[in-house]
């Protein structure tokens, strides 16, 4: 089956009361129809609240796997779950965290991006949820989605195929990258993983700092 945009959804910053204070944030997400500019920092109409972690040009659009939202569900005991529930741009189809590596590039419409690394959620997730339990819940269960940067600006649809233009050849997945942040002591396996993350272009330096620190220890 070729991979591809189930929706592709947007939404502007928004201030949410939230434990006796007020946030604003940019998670509440809607899907759009029609053919949307994705640009080089965001999908058009699109923003974020704070671009010190969200948005720019590492984190242009938001991938989310639809797939997960069934494990969600059952999870969450049968909470029905909005489209674009967690902060997506892009709900795909087709593309998960253990096939897709870091540095791949893919079309999309008129445009082509590149896998930058996977989501670290912050508390605002547990705001969209209600639920402050859900973010430590969502990165243990490896179901994060995946960032990517724009290397061809063009525009998108929901519907769009999602096509492989190149697979990056150090082969380091979505999924290996979040376990190379999550545990705690890195067997063989990890530093040989996280030595060739760091080979991997595409990967912010943020991510290649925290990586050398990991391996230095």
């Amino acid at each position: 089956m070729q991979p591809k945009v189930i929706s592709v959804n947007r939404g502007l910053p928004q201030e949410i009361p939230w434990r006796g204070t007020h946030v604003v944030t940019g998670i509440f997400k809607q899907p759009v129809s029609g053919r949307i500019p994705l640009r080089k920092l965001n999908l058009e109409g699109d923003g974020q609240a704070d671009l010190s972690v969200h948005g720019g040009e590492f984190k242009a659009a938001y991938c989310y796997p639809i797939a997960h939202y069934e494990y969600w569900k059952e999870e969450l005991q049968g909470r029905e779950l909005d489209p674009a529930m967690f902060g997506e741009n892009f709900t795909i189809d087709g593309l998960h965290e253990d096939s897709v590596h870091v540095g791949d590039r893919f079309a999309v419409g008129s445009a082509e991006v590149v896998v930058t690394q996977p989501r670290l959620p912050c508390f605002k997730l547990g705001i969209r949820f209600q639920a402050d339990d859900i973010v430590k819940r969502f990165l243990a269960s490896g179901r994060t989605g995946f960032y990517v940067a724009v290397s061809q600006e063009g525009e998108v649809g929901a519907g769009d195929e999602i096509k492989i233009v190149a697979r990056d050849e150090h082969a380091v997945p979505i999924s290996a990258i979040l376990q190379l942040h999550v545990t705690k002591s890195y067997s063989a396996g990890d530093i040989e993983a996280a030595q060739r993350a760091l080979q991997v272009s595409a990967l912010p330096e943020s991510w290649k700092e925290y990586l050398r620190t990991r391996l230095r220890q």
